[in-house]
């Protein structure tokens, strides 16, 4: 039952990701245009199978001063490594959110990889498979709009249909861990200090790879404007960070299960309940707390050995 609960609230997700960007931008820059595919010329193919029956190419649009992908269908892993110098052997797969229908890979993505790599943190942007959408920018707005319209069909309240929902998202995350671990000394990782952060449907990825993930088993687990329903919590569940504004639309008034859950089980835990910054903060500049996770964050990380303290 609480496994149900918190992934059918990510899922839900995937109906509403589209209104939860808005609140984060001035609203001129809420149109979404398109634009050119950016060079990544450091993303690494992480050689799971394309998205089964993808007809759409990957495209990307920009939105609230940020680049977002969509249709994607190969999985990638992009590192930002730290100074040599500064290194931790830490590492942190970074798992932008979108609803599972685009990835905000500026704001949730490559910029914490750039902050975190600062502090010494190996981090990887997996930018995941995600659910189809109609190829021309017309049709995937009113493909948005549509979903929020009367008839729209709710998520399975079973637990396999949900997991199975988005089990080519959790094997893209395996599929992360195993590729760092088999480069660790390349990129000067240590196998065993590898975590996961993720943003809202990123969020639900990483609660997912921590239940289902199998071989990933991260060492850190951070939960960005996530689903903090109930969570089944496992005897060695590792440390759990997460943040959340009060006036969140999506997840801030559903209880604080999960914190409880590990709180209960006797597992590291820190929640950061801010007043204000809606859904979808990330890296954005606001007049909010909100905007303190990172540094929060980085605390948290310090506090667990995982960045060294100055000195």
């Amino acid at each position: 039952m609480k496994t149900r609960t918190m992934l059918m609230a990510a899922l839900a997700l995937t109906a509403t990701a589209f209104p939860a960007m808005a609140q984060d931008a001035a609203p001129q820059d809420d149109r979404m245009a398109p634009i050119a595919i950016p060079a990544q010329p450091d993303a690494i193919d992480l050689d799971t199978p394309p998205l089964p029956g993808a007809t759409a190419p990957e495209s990307w649009h920009r939105q609230y001063g940020s680049r977002f992908a969509r249709n994607v269908t190969e999985a990638t892993l992009t590192p930002f490594l730290p100074d040599p110098a500064k290194a931790t052997g830490a590492a942190v797969v970074v798992a932008p959110g979108g609803g599972f229908r685009t990835l905000s890979m500026d704001n949730e993505g490559w910029d914490v990889a750039r902050a975190l790599a600062d502090r010494g943190v190996a981090a990887f942007v997996l930018k995941y498979r995600l659910n189809q959408t109609p190829a021309d920018m017309p049709g995937f707005e009113r493909s948005m709009r549509e979903m929020f319209g009367p008839g729209a069909r709710p998520p399975s309240p079973e637990v396999e249909e949900t997991v199975k929902a988005i089990a080519p998202q959790i094997a893209d995350a395996r599929a992360a861990f195993a590729l760092i671990r088999e480069r660790a000394g390349e990129w000067n990782v240590d196998p065993d200090r590898i975590g996961m952060l993720g943003f809202s449907a990123g969020a639900m990825l990483t609660m997912a790879t921590e239940l289902r993930g199998e071989e990933a088993n991260p060492a850190f687990l951070g939960n960005i404007y996530g689903p903090i329903t109930d969570f089944p919590v496992p005897a060695d569940a590792p440390p759990l960070f997460v943040a959340l504004a009060a006036d969140d639309p999506f997840f801030a008034n559903a209880g604080f299960g999960l914190i409880e859950s590990w709180k209960e089980a006797g597992r590291p835990v820190e929640f950061h309940f801010y007043e204000q910054g809606g859904h979808g903060f990330g890296m954005y500049p606001k007049a909010t707390t909100s905007t303190g996770w990172f540094d929060a964050f980085a605390d948290w990380l310090t506090m667990h050995g995982y960045i060294e303290t100055a000195g």
